[in-house]
């Protein structure tokens, strides 16, 4: 079980994929997930003490953002949501999803029905000083150039699941070293969130941990933490009281744990 989770902590990484009477999913997209609601999402928070979450469009529904904006409306004030956009997005578009509690949108190669990462300069461009972030979903070892490429952009990074990172290559991989040097630039903030995704171990994904602990001990102040609650990428179904008790494993000291799960996310979403 975890320690105690402290007031205002926030799960950082969310999806919501219903009413299906009301939202459809696109063609041609990469999965088809069951229909988890906000009301089943909110049971998930109230049995962790999480008080304030962030919902992340997911790519089943392409660039309609309208389950995830109602998502937020019907949650609450404590909520703040990720779009995907697409790079030509109007500033009605913008306008519209900023007051619906939209803080960021979200880049991928790895998912069907995303917006590519070949659009990051162009995204960038068209948030630069509004106060949103690109968020990232991307294998980070898989593209050499990505570090560099977000140096440059002028707005903030948001990297999704450990940036993929694979544990087999250790801390002194030169993308997790990428990585460690955004982070401690003030480029980049990093999602603690979906380990089973890159674990080559069951839970508690020991082989993660090594990973996890650096780049704590590293950035603390850039880091943050989801459940990836519903897990639609998983195999099986993950326990999320045990995915919130990992970061006592990985951040043992209660302020460093603060920082991650209240203060950055405070920060970067603008609770």
């Amino acid at each position: 079980m975890a320690g105690a989770v402290p007031r205002g902590a926030c799960d950082c990484h969310a999806h919501v994929f219903g009413p299906l009477d009301r939202f459809s999913f696109i063609a041609g997209r990469g999965y088809t997930p069951a229909e988890p609601l906000p009301a089943d999402y909110r049971a998930v928070l109230a049995s962790l003490g999480l008080d304030r979450r962030v919902i992340v469009q997911p790519s089943v529904f392409g660039t309609d953002n309208g389950a995830t904006l109602n998502a937020i409306a019907e949650l609450g004030a404590e909520f703040r949501g990720v779009a995907v956009l697409p790079p030509d997005v109007g500033d009605a578009e913008l306008v519209r999803c900023a007051a619906g509690g939209i803080r960021g949108v979200r880049l991928s190669d790895l998912t069907k029905g995303g917006v590519s990462l070949a659009h990051l300069e162009t995204m960038a461009a068209r948030l630069r000083g509004s106060g949103w972030h690109i968020q990232i979903f991307a294998a980070l070892a898989a593209d050499p150039d990505l570090s560099g490429r977000i140096r440059r952009l002028g707005v903030p990074v948001v990297i999704d699941h450990l940036g993929l990172l694979d544990p087999r290559r250790g801390t002194a991989d030169p993308a997790f070293r990428a990585v460690v040097d955004l982070l401690r630039d003030g480029l980049c903030w990093m999602k603690l969130s979906g380990p089973y995704l890159s674990s080559r171990l069951p839970a508690p994904h020991g082989d993660i941990e090594p990973l996890a602990a650096a780049l704590i001990d590293a950035a603390p102040g850039r880091l943050v933490w989801g459940t990836d609650w519903p897990h639609p990428m998983a195999e099986g179904v993950p326990d999320d009281a045990g995915l919130l008790a990992l970061l006592d494993r990985w951040a043992p000291d209660p302020a460093i744990r603060h920082r991650i799960l209240v203060d950055n996310p405070a920060a970067l979403y603008g609770f």
